[in-house]
């Protein structure tokens, strides 16, 4: 079974001559099909850290203060 998509030579071409040219890493540009990369970040890189540090102090007090 052939899975290959199949392509004119026009399309051939155009494939070719993309894959071929260097990507523009100075003026990067989201992706439109990752509608993620295009919305800021939130803030849980923010807050996670200091869930954990949380954690952590509650599980160290519940053990030595727990006894």
């Amino acid at each position: 079974m052939d899975t290959r998509d199949s392509k004119s030579r026009e399309e051939e071409k155009r494939h070719v001559i993309g894959q071929r040219m260097p990507e523009d890493y100075e003026h990067p540009e989201p992706d439109e099909e990752q509608p993620e990369a295009q919305s800021p970040p939130t803030r849980l890189h923010r807050i996670l850290p200091i869930i954990i540090v949380l954690v952590l102090v509650a599980g160290l007090a519940f053990h030595y203060l727990g006894r």
